[in-house]
């Protein structure tokens, strides 16, 4: 693969790769307030709602074509640099945590409805913001190592 083709695939991937789970992130923030999560006919959480609902597959599979071309391109050497086994490692256990902690927590909180259950909604409104300063975290480490490709072993 010529080298702007693979540049051009690796931008790609990676935009793809933030997308994927970048609502989850989101979500809980722009959820923060009752109301938001009331009139979530807003622009930003609908698009965050949309992504997250029905973009998933078409975003899944544009990720993994570009990730069997990249990983085509690597071939062996992929093992030769444990920065990128590790930011791997780190970027699947996020998805991981988006899809089965994250995201299935995320729906009861939209569906949670009048003042009786204001402090239930606050509870697990909470939870989902920590659970995404995790993901978020996680985020921050995959670029770090994506940055400075330090040599872990």
């Amino acid at each position: 693969m010529p080298s702007s083709l693979f540049a051009a695939t690796l931008v790609v991937h990676i935009v793809l790769a933030v997308s994927l789970f970048l609502p989850a992130v989101l979500l809980p923030f722009a959820l923060r307030t009752r109301r938001a999560a009331a009139e979530s006919a807003s622009g930003t959480i609908r698009v965050l709602l949309a992504m997250q609902s029905r973009g998933t597959v078409v975003i899944g599979i544009g990720l993994a074509v570009t990730g069997l071309a990249l990983l085509g391109t690597l071939g062996l050497t992929l093992l030769g640099q444990p920065w990128l086994v590790v930011a791997l490692s780190i970027y699947v256990l996020n998805l991981v945590l988006a899809f089965f902690v994250q995201r299935p927590n995320l729906r009861p909180l939209l569906g949670i409805r009048g003042s009786v259950d204001d402090r239930i909604w606050v509870s697990r409104a909470r939870r989902q913001r920590y659970v995404s300063y995790v993901m978020a975290g996680m985020i921050g480490t995959i670029g770090f190592l994506m940055s400075t490709k330090p040599a872990l072993w």
